[in-house]
């Protein structure tokens, strides 16, 4: 569900992403938001292609999404989260800590890589966040994060 109060429908393309967080090509790696609710949960997903360039060499005649780049992916979308929840009241997003991550599916070219980020808890400028990667419904990757947003 979308926000009226925040200036981007949904869904979000590339252009509204990168008004929220500041990567960019080749190291942005959420390409579209399809909804949220602000202070609780986003959906978005990468859709992997073979001109991705970390997997020139992850591996050669095998490529295979690094597990830490679907970290990063959930990382992005709540950063973009973090943004809508605060709206323009920020402009910085920092990873503060990763626990309890799972890799469990080999996600490759052709994938959709499907990203759902829930709030656990907000204090002030930090927020604590549980996150899920997943293609066609099995789960790629799971963490729990935390990271300040201001």
């Amino acid at each position: 569900m979308s926000e009226s109060s925040f200036p981007f429908p949904v869904p979000m393309g590339i252009a509204e992403i990168e008004q929220c967080i500041p990567h960019r090509y080749p190291f942005l790696y959420v390409d579209r938001i399809l909804e949220f609710e602000k202070g609780h949960y986003i959906r978005g997903y990468k859709q992997v292609t073979a001109t991705e360039p970390v997997l020139q060499g992850h591996f050669p005649g095998n490529p295979i999404m690094p597990g830490v780049i679907m970290i990063e992916g959930l990382a992005q979308t709540s950063a973009v989260l973090g943004k809508i929840t605060k709206e323009n009241n920020c402009n910085t997003c920092l990873l503060l800590e990763i626990n309890d991550t799972r890799f469990r599916r080999q996600v490759v070219p052709g994938d959709r890589l499907d990203y759902l980020v829930t709030v656990l808890k907000r204090r002030g400028h930090f927020f604590w966040f549980e996150g899920e990667a997943s293609v066609d419904g099995d789960i790629a990757a799971s963490a729990r994060f935390s990271a300040k947003v201001f």
